[in-house]
């Protein structure tokens, strides 16, 4: 306690900020990267026009609420106020698109990465430039409001995501982290920069050249892990701590994302080795001993904060539906007045789960809030259905539903091991799937045939990830590299607690994915079917 005080005291504390799908959190860090303080803001995205958005008030309520908790949690451990910090670093969720004019004007509302509204973009790309574009990043979005002719795509000036964009009112820097960038427009490994020739395929585009803005000059400057990336100004300092207590002048990492705050929250930004968060969304990322054989639209390529190459399966659906079945149990409980405690009510579900079937017995769910592009959806109905005589069970059926959670991305990871041969030696685990203790491992390690590891840190994801980042910044030695940084400094060799695959486990999910991609269909027609 005193050394945390003394820590914070000092200015010696190193702050991480993420911007998650349904939360904001801060986390402050000590000298040894401990967490000593935390604060966070609720929020959610919202359907307006069939685009999946945060209003500019969304984004600096919920970010100045995140910093004002942590503030308060400072006050109440150790009854000091926050005035000054060693370094920061902020994180968001990938990808989207935030256009802005030269006044510094958002043209149009934030469209984040849930949205899959840029179908015949993304298509278009993925063929000129010989490399697969999802149609959440970035210049898909861009692109896709150059073929709709929106009147606003004449005016940009610049372009970011929502790191970028907080990083940039923070420090008046249009930079970005390489991870950040490669969710925007593909990276090349050996430059750490965006691939050169690839930019000038897009700028020769007809459709294209009739702006007078030039593709490399609205997009942000690249930066890699470890580079400085702007101070705070006396303007940014305000917009963070409305009390006016901080001091401007902290040095800021380059801002980055999740997928990359993921990776270093589990030291997994070496060769062979890989993640995967479970939460609102799921995606796995896996850093390559070399390139892929071919194009796959259902894996991209992005690279680590470092900028070493990465495969990644990225899925828009995870526990949400999940997450509501739950609530339907906690509902019941509560009508006869049980008041149990979320918490026993996920860790008794999940428990259950794991004597279900291996196959779920003739169970089957899409648990699709949202469109999915790893199975060809735009839009998405959740939906479940059985065999008539399936096996109705509780632990079938949380078993069925813990598996949808996973089978989209089993479907891209398969890809990524069986056609593709990539090698991994260990898959780090992280995010809310993992809370109960062994469930989300084994299901994992069933859907990736791969050993999984979840660490005892795991629980603190991004924002301690970004706070990593950010500390490397301003205490790495010379020449010494991310992944030695992270192995040697932060996790001293940590493992954490590994699961291998059950051999049956990894047979019933097999079987599993064969019903729910013969299904894929329905889950299209049910879409046409109910609409929105």
């Amino acid at each position: 306690m005193n050394s945390a005080k003394e820590c914070i005291e000092s200015g010696k504390a190193v702050l991480g900020i993420e911007f998650g799908s349904t939360r904001i959190k801060g986390v402050l860090i000590d000298e040894n990267f401990n967490p000593i303080a935390s604060g966070d803001h609720e929020w959610e995205n919202r359907l307006e026009n069939g685009v999946w958005t945060y209003s500019l008030d969304d984004i600096w309520s919920g970010l100045q609420d995140t910093y004002s908790n942590l503030r308060k949690d400072v006050k109440e451990r150790y009854d000091i106020e926050l005035t000054d910090l060693a370094a920061i670093g902020f994180s968001g969720m990938m990808h989207g698109y935030m256009p802005f004019d030269k006044a510094g004007n958002l043209l149009v509302p934030f469209r984040t990465w849930r949205n899959t509204i840029t179908g015949p973009a993304a298509k278009e790309l993925t063929e000129v430039l010989g490399f697969n574009i999802p149609q959440r990043w970035s210049i898909a979005h861009l692109y896709q409001a150059i073929l709709n002719g929106e009147d606003h795509v004449k005016d940009i000036d610049f372009f970011t995501t929502l790191a970028g964009y907080i990083h940039w009112q923070m420090t008046g820097q249009k930079v970005m982290g390489v991870g950040e960038a490669s969710g925007m427009f593909p990276i090349d490994s050996s430059t750490c920069d965006y691939n050169s020739a690839m930019l000038d395929k897009f700028a020769a585009l007809d459709n294209v050249k009739k702006y007078s803005w030039d593709i490399r000059q609205i997009l942000p400057k690249v930066l890699v892990a470890g580079q400085s990336a702007g101070t705070l100004t006396e303007e940014g300092a305000k917009k963070l701590d409305v009390s006016g207590n901080l001091k401007a002048g902290v040095p800021i990492a380059p801002p980055e994302g999740d997928a990359g705050t993921g990776m270093v929250a589990t030291n997994s930004v070496a060769v062979r080795t890989g993640n995967v968060s479970a939460g609102t969304s799921v995606f796995a990322m896996v850093v390559l001993e070399e390139d892929l054989k071919k194009v796959h639209e259902e894996l991209d390529l992005v690279t680590t904060p470092a900028g070493p190459a990465v495969a990644m399966v990225h899925c828009n659906n995870c526990t949400s539906d999940l997450n509501a079945w739950v609530g339907l149990f906690k509902e019941f409980s509560d009508m006869f007045g049980m008041n149990l405690n979320m918490n026993n009510i996920y860790s008794t579900l999940y428990n259950n789960a794991l004597k279900g079937e291996k196959d779920c017995g003739g169970l089957l769910a899409f648990n699709t809030l949202s469109g999915e592009p790893v199975i060809g959806t735009d839009e998405g109905r959740p939906m479940f259905a059985r065999k008539p005589d399936a096996k109705m069970n509780l632990a079938n059926f949380m078993r069925t539903h813990l598996y949808a959670s996973l089978a989209t991305l089993k479907i891209g990871c398969d890809i990524l091991f069986k056609e593709e041969k990539v090698g991994v030696d260990t898959i780090y685990g992280h995010g809310g799937l993992f809370k109960t203790k062994g469930v989300g491992q084994s299901v994992l390690a069933a859907a990736m045939n791969a050993p999984v590891a979840v660490m005892e840190t795991a629980g603190e994801g991004g924002p301690w990830g970004m706070a990593l980042l950010a500390a490397y910044m301003i205490n790495k030695a010379e020449g010494e590299t991310l992944d030695k940084y992270l192995s040697d400094k932060v996790f001293h060799g940590e493992k954490g607690t590994v699961m291998q695959p059950d051999p049956e486990d990894v047979a019933g999910f097999d079987k599993y994915i064969e019903t729910y991609v013969k299904a894929i269909d329905a889950q299209k027609d049910i879409c046409k079917a109910i609409e929105i």
